[in-house]
């Protein structure tokens, strides 16, 4: 659905047509969902959250004002009805400390990806990504997933671009440390070998 398209179904609903909003919920409840799935790793909660930002999105829809596109208003409700589920349902604590990662380490992890089936690949990053902190995770899965902007994602966090920056610069750190200690030895021994 286009900027245009997204505007009509929601002048639509603000004059009233209360069913124009199904519109808008069938165009991105994937999206919502998604993002919500990522951030909590529970199907239940996703389906609830999706529910509480679709419902606070129509509630607050007048005060929509097309700044952005309202594919990232949308998403800044789901994040954040997200983050307060977490906040809400922490009950595990994802501290996580992290050696200093050389530029070389970095690179002979990548190397050993490359040498990795694509498939096989895919899955091993989504297991390590899901290792990661939630908010790290999403920020992490919103600019390389979903190819959001930095200005998108700090649209969507209310981070200041250069926070933002620092914290993807850490949760990259972080996934590359995560996805070193997840490979196989044998398999970083035996890379280029064959």
């Amino acid at each position: 659905m286009t900027n245009k398209t997204d505007q009509i179904y929601i002048t639509k609903v603000i004059n009233g047509d209360t069913n124009a909003f199904a519109s808008l919920v069938d165009t991105y409840k994937n999206m919502v969902f998604s993002l919500a799935f990522k951030m909590t790793k529970n199907r239940e909660e996703a389906e609830e959250i999706s529910q509480d930002t679709f419902i606070k999105a129509y509630k607050n829809l007048s005060k929509f004002k097309g700044d952005s596109k309202f594919s990232t208003w949308l998403y800044r409700i789901a994040y954040h009805t997200s983050l307060d589920n977490l906040k809400k349902n922490k009950n595990n604590n994802n501290s996580f400390e992290i050696n200093e990662i050389t530029f070389n380490q970095i690179k002979a992890t990548e190397h050993i990806l490359e040498g990795i089936e694509r498939k096989e690949r895919a899955k091993m990053m989504e297991i390590c990504l899901h290792k990661l902190p939630d908010e790290e995770r999403t920020i992490i899965w919103m600019f390389y997933y979903d190819e959001l902007s930095l200005k998108e994602i700090t649209e969507i966090t209310s981070m200041s671009e250069a926070n933002l920056k620092v914290k993807l610069h850490r949760a990259r750190k972080k996934l590359l440390t995560i996805v070193k200690e997840n490979v196989e030895p044998e398999m970083i021994e035996n890379y280029g070998r064959k």
